[in-house]
């Protein structure tokens, strides 16, 4: 991988400073549950499955105490990867083992994705995406950015929004596609409605950081109106998201918790301030797009097509491919 976010030693986990990028590459080398926690919580590490990932990592590093379960739990609110992969840790026996397997399943889960969502992109395709959802966010080659990866061949160009407050878009999405040589336009948040009024937008892929059981996404604040735009103007507008990022005991995206970061965020970035002092502000890190939105949701076992309540109970009760095939040739 041109970009390496997540590292595991056996004895400690090194994760790339994400806040530093693009301008350094440096490692922050954490020893304890608290110290992921730390990292997660301050965004060094970033994106629901290297989230999900690091705290795999953060469990065997505490050799499963409570307080290590506990303190990661409690590093973001959002992200169900995080909770999804903490549960399975609960249940490993080798807890280093049970670590590098969620890695490199996510890994794996994720090129599946790049494949099956690179059959709905077509050539030439003017691709708009939000916030950052390559090897950064993931184990490597990234859910909507790994559908972009995937469609290379394909001659496509990218339209990355920006990602206000924290420029994800524009420091770490616009980095991950320098390196990989895809071209990419950078635009602020707000210039999407007028380039989709243009018809320079041919389809639009974002990721997720929860799913609810009925469809609707909660992914990166500003998701949410590029969906209802794309609807007004026909234009596609795929989520890809692993298995692992639907909550189906959550009935819907209005009982998702959705995170409020520190007001800091927005009045100002890396030092300098351009909001008075004293403005009330919110900053809310994520928002709910409706599953009426959607046009199909790519994971790694299918596509789900307007998904609906039925249509993600359906996906969910698959099972794995060549499960079947392995089933029958251990009798």
């Amino acid at each position: 991988m041109a970009v390496e976010p997540i590292r595991w030693k056996g004895d400690r986990l090194e994760l790339l400073d994400q806040r530093l990028l693009p301008d350094q590459a440096v490692y922050v080398t954490c020893r304890t549950a608290a110290e992921v926690a730390q990292a997660i919580r301050d965004m060094v590490v970033r994106g629901a499955p290297a989230i999900g990932c690091a705290a795999a990592f953060g469990v065997a590093l505490s050799n499963g105490s409570p307080e290590g379960y506990e303190v990661l739990a409690k590093s973001r609110p959002t992200a169900v990867n995080l909770f999804w992969a903490l549960g399975r840790m609960r249940k490993a026996k080798d807890l280093k083992a049970e670590a590098e397997a969620i890695f490199a399943e996510d890994l794996a889960a994720n090129r599946a994705m790049g494949k099956l969502g690179a059959a709905l992109i077509p050539r030439k395709a003017r691709v708009m995406t939000h916030c950052n959802t390559g090897a950064l966010a993931t184990a490597g080659h990234g859910t909507a950015l790994g559908v972009i990866r995937s469609s290379k061949n394909k001659s496509i160009s990218v339209i990355a929004c920006e990602t206000r407050p924290y420029l994800q878009g524009a420091r770490l999405t616009a980095y991950e596609l320098m390196q990989e040589g895809i071209p990419c336009t950078l635009i602020t948040d707000s210039m999407a409605g007028h380039l989709m009024s243009r018809g320079e937008v041919d389809v639009v892929v974002v990721g997720a950081d929860r799913i609810a059981a009925n469809g609707d996404v909660v992914n990166k604040i500003g998701t949410y109106p590029l969906a209802v735009l794309a609807k007004r103007h026909g234009i596609p507008f795929y989520v890809a998201a692993p298995l692992s990022t639907f909550d189906p005991k959550i009935p819907n995206g209005s009982r998702i918790p959705i995170e409020e970061r520190p007001a800091d965020e927005v009045t100002g970035y890396r030092g300098s301030r351009w909001a008075p002092e004293g403005v009330a502000v919110r900053n809310p890190a994520f928002d709910v797009t409706p599953a009426e939105l959607i046009t199909g949701i790519i994971t790694e076992r299918g596509i789900v097509r307007k998904p609906t309540r039925a249509r993600v109970k359906s996906l969910l009760s698959r099972s794995p491919p060549g499960a079947a095939s392995g089933r029958r040739a251990r009798r």
